[in-house]
């Protein structure tokens, strides 16, 4: 297959791709990486720009470390600042209940890594810049989807200004989160349920020199409270609450808040009088469960958390992104090269990897039991003594490796790999560079 330098225009401003991406996460740029390094023309669409928006999720597992290793961006994005973490530890009135040791792992990625997700997207970005066949389309909406005889070909989208755009495509990857868009306009149900009795606040601290070196769940009356290391210096803390119990709890204004969450955290309370002045310094997550009814359809497939939704326990939703990308780069690069865009053809990624996901919607919900759920002295001890086993044994370690690299651990093709990064970025048009054309009403 020729591979052409930008995605070529077609007629009236449409623009024509191998694969149209939308969503530019860690799933969306990995896979674009991915066809971009295989040699398919892609077009990514953004509805931010230059990474403004909110980022949540930032622990990667050793199997997400190993998938952005082998795209060559691990320790780039790394240097820009991360914190290494030796695992998890789960205490209960200091008394530490478990202890999930990650340096029993084979090396290097014998840790977890707190990585800004700001710095992970930066590096991905980057590396596609470099690669010919790339277009980037920040601070574009998806409007909607373009169907051919039942078949999705493309996506419509308002750009900069409301200017209408269209890129036609062999296969459209909806890779736009957890309240997909292109989900929706797919007309495919999210398969939401609310698996999870637990909300979670977020907030993070500057705490200089009071690194923890863990991930920790701190077990309080009613819940728990998740802290580990950000950069810089930072602490990240996730209070969990009974499911709809927030506003209630905000209604009591913020020094309450904080006189609780001192007493739960008593280690790093000079910290939280210090620097938690109000309710704007917390945000709420959306805590639930979702499997998308299919992944899949003709000319289109589901990649992360567009296609499942996982809790924030276990820190599993960016390295299931990761790992779908792999398994769907060589799915999609078969599938165009062949002209076979069915679904029949793209649904082998989806029948790979939905048993991988179902299983991490199984172990959280027992992991918040475990970890989260509320209990008397008795229930303490029979959680301590299961999480000697965890441990202390070889059935332990095994525990580990399953959590660290999943049921359905994902390597990059790389043998699949026609192109390497040059020496310099070439530049890629933008959304600057797209003709004129009359203008739309926008819906």
């Amino acid at each position: 297959m020729t591979r052409r330098a930008v995605p070529a225009m077609g007629s009236a401003g449409e623009l024509r791709a191998d694969v149209c991406v939308v969503g530019a996460g860690p799933a969306g740029l990995a896979l674009t990486l991915m066809l971009l390094r295989s040699g398919l023309r892609v077009a990514l669409l953004e509805r931010s720009t230059a990474l403004r928006r909110d980022f949540h999720g930032e622990i990667l597992q050793p199997g997400g470390q190993r998938i952005l290793d082998q795209l060559g961006v691990l320790d780039a994005a790394r240097a820009r600042g991360a914190c290494a973490l030796d695992g998890f530890q789960v205490l209960q009135d200091e008394r530490l209940l478990l202890d999930v040791d990650y340096r029993r792992l084979d090396a290097p990625y014998d840790n977890l890594l707190a990585l800004p997700q700001v710095h992970l997207l930066a590096e991905l970005t980057e590396a596609c810049r470099a690669l010919p066949g790339f277009l980037h389309l920040e601070g574009h909406r998806v409007k909607g989807l373009v169907e051919e005889d039942g078949r999705i070909a493309g996506v419509t989208a308002a750009g900069p200004g409301g200017r209408p755009v269209t890129v036609r495509a062999a296969v459209v990857a909806g890779a736009d989160g957890r309240f997909s868009r292109t989900r929706t306009l797919a007309g495919i149900d999210s398969g939401r349920t609310e698996a999870f009795d637990q909300d979670v606040v977020w907030f993070s601290l500057p705490a200089p020199g009071r690194a923890t070196g863990y991930v920790r769940v701190h077990r309080v009356e009613g819940g728990a409270l998740l802290v580990h290391d950000a950069h810089p210096e930072r602490l990240r803390i996730g209070w969990t609450l009974p499911h709809r119990t927030w506003n209630k709890a905000a209604a009591r204004g913020i020094d309450p808040i904080r006189r609780e969450l001192a007493e739960a955290l008593p280690h790093f309370a000079d910290l939280l009088h210090e620097h938690l002045r109000s309710l704007s310094d917390l945000t709420l997550l959306d805590v639930f469960a979702a499997q998308a009814r299919t992944w899949t359809r003709d000319g289109f497939v589901l990649v992360g958390d567009s296609a499942h939704t996982h809790g924030p326990i276990g820190a599993q939703g960016i390295n299931l992104a990761l790992q779908d990308a792999a398994a769907a780069h060589p799915v999609l690069l078969d599938a165009v090269r062949e002209g076979d865009p069915s679904r029949e053809r793209l649904s082998a990624y989806e029948e790979r990897r939905r048993p991988a996901a179902a299983a991490v919607h199984r172990m959280q919900r027992v992991q918040a039991k475990a970890l989260l759920g509320r209990g008397g002295p008795v229930t303490t001890r029979l959680r301590s003594r299961a999480a000697a086993v965890v441990g202390r044994t070889a059935i332990g370690g095994k525990i580990t490796r399953r959590i660290a690299y999943g049921t359905d651990p994902v390597q990059v093709r790389t043998d699949l790999f026609t192109a390497a990064p040059p020496a310099a970025p070439e530049p890629s048009p933008t959304a600057l560079d797209l003709p004129e054309t009359p203008a739309t009403t926008r819906s």
